[in-house]
């Protein structure tokens, strides 16, 4: 077996380094402390047309400070361990707190919130990859798309990549926790066609564990089934038609609400689900729910940014938002309790219905397959969404031929009370699992 990479520090020192900032702070007058201290490391392999395009290694290293002077504010950052640099770092939040304005809505959260006992999620993996090994394993990936189709003819590569990371959290009401955790990556993507009939597609698989990741072979074959039918894409005429987002997009839709619903857009005022907690914003046989304990889950986490311990909880249950996604700034400057959600969702899963993918094209009958989309056209205040997109025209329930150079538009709050169905056909890839998602109507702009 190949030696596994290990970190420069054991996790007792980065505790230590921790309690050391903490108590600096301290002794520096700093009313509150939080700080989180972190290293990482990994390495990212290239292959193109069967040739090692980059190899790369990173290995880096931090610590983050944020000092409270009552509800000033400071925050200071450096990359030296050394016990001098970590002192100059609180010494420098705290004069940039001496010069912030007094925030009503500053501080750590409540300390009743805070995690307590930090359990064991499986987030650590480590892979024991050389790099020759992972060159191989990215050249057998894209032989196995040139392989799949006499149809693909170049390639933009298949990559292979590992990181690792640990980090210790800590503040100054007594809360510490830490762990270390992985992820792994599989990609390719690839050319098919000739001359002007060109289209490119790929295809991905990540885990936090390279056992549970696919097999690099068809990682590589349906990045060239994707490719190879895209071929002979056309544009549709303009009209208002049902769309069926796939499982490899749809995860887009459940972003939108998660940041319509954070705490940010909703105290600044800019977002379209203001004033909606306890209001229908999906169908009623539409639940989500966040779980942010999942054993091995890419979003799984046992506190948040600011140490609160995370929970089970329903998002939206019978198609009625239940919960905002809040951090103890946000819940203050809205006058509610933090849900555990500084730095973001955890696993946010929406429940499958019975139909797969097929099912659901059966399902819409007549409409857009979309597959892919371009831009970032979203307003979030007021729900407007506009973006190019390519797929798949869908007549009689199949699929009739590829579609290109179109943009999708409609209204974010209308597209989500206006979901028709949610798939079985999960993929899960982040932080956010759905299936395919149909949505009833929108407008599809060709020619």
């Amino acid at each position: 077996m190949p030696e596994v990479a290990s970190f420069s520090y054991p996790f007792a020192t980065l505790q230590q380094l921790a309690e050391d900032v903490l108590k600096h702070a301290r002794e520096k007058g700093a009313t509150a402390c939080e700080v989180d201290v972190s290293e990482g490391f990994g390495q990212s392999v290239g292959v193109r047309c069967d040739e090692v395009e980059t190899i790369e290694f990173n290995r880096d290293k931090g610590v983050g400070i944020t000092v409270y002077s009552g509800q000033c504010k400071g925050y200071a950052s450096t990359s030296d361990f050394s016990p001098q640099a970590l002192r100059e770092t609180v010494e420098a939040a705290l004069d940039i707190a001496r010069f912030t304005a007094a925030d009503d809505c500053a501080g750590l959260a409540d300390a009743e919130l805070m995690a307590r006992d930090c359990r064991d999620l499986d987030l650590y993996h480590p892979w024991a990859l050389t790099v020759e090994d992972a060159i191989e394993t990215a050249r057998r990936c894209e032989q196995a798309a040139f392989a799949a189709s006499p149809l693909v003819s170049n390639s933009e590569g298949a990559s292979i990549s590992t990181q690792q990371a640990q980090f210790v959290a800590a503040n100054s009401l007594g809360f510490v926790g830490g762990y270390p955790t992985s992820r792994h990556y599989i990609s390719c993507s690839v050319i098919a066609g000739e001359n002007d009939g060109m289209q490119r597609d790929d295809w991905y698989t990540t885990h936090r564990d390279a056992a549970q990741l696919d097999d690099p072979l068809r990682v590589g074959r349906i990045a060239a089934e994707r490719a190879v039918a895209r071929l002979g894409g056309r544009k549709v005429r303009t009209g208002e038609f049902p769309v069926l987002f796939e499982a490899t997009l749809a995860g887009g839709l459940l972003g939108s609400l998660v940041h319509a619903a954070s705490g940010g857009a909703l105290y600044r005022k800019s977002s379209f689900l203001l004033d909606h907690l306890g209001k229908r914003v999906m169908p009623e046989f539409v639940n989500i729910g966040e779980r942010p304990h999942i054993k091995c889950g890419l979003g799984s986490a046992s506190f948040d940014s600011d140490g609160v311990a995370t929970r089970d909880r329903e998002v939206v249950s019978g198609g009625i938002l239940q919960g905002y996604f809040l951090s103890a700034y946000t819940a203050r400057k809205l006058g509610m309790q933090t849900t555990g959600n500084a730095g973001g969702s955890h696993n946010l899963i929406i429940e499958p219905g019975d139909l797969d993918l097929d099912g659901l094209l059966r399902k819409m009958n007549r409409g857009l397959l979309v597959t892919e989309l371009l831009g970032q056209g979203v307003n979030y205040v007021t729900g407007d969404y506009s973006r190019g997109a390519a797929g798949y025209w869908v007549e009689n329930g199949s699929i009739a031929y590829p579609v290109e150079e179109i943009t999708i538009a409609g209204n974010l709050k209308a597209m989500l009370a206006g979901i028709v169905a949610v798939g079985n056909d999960v993929l899960v890839r982040g932080s956010k699992q759905t299936g395919s998602i149909l949505v009833d109507r929108m407008t599809v702009a060709g020619e």
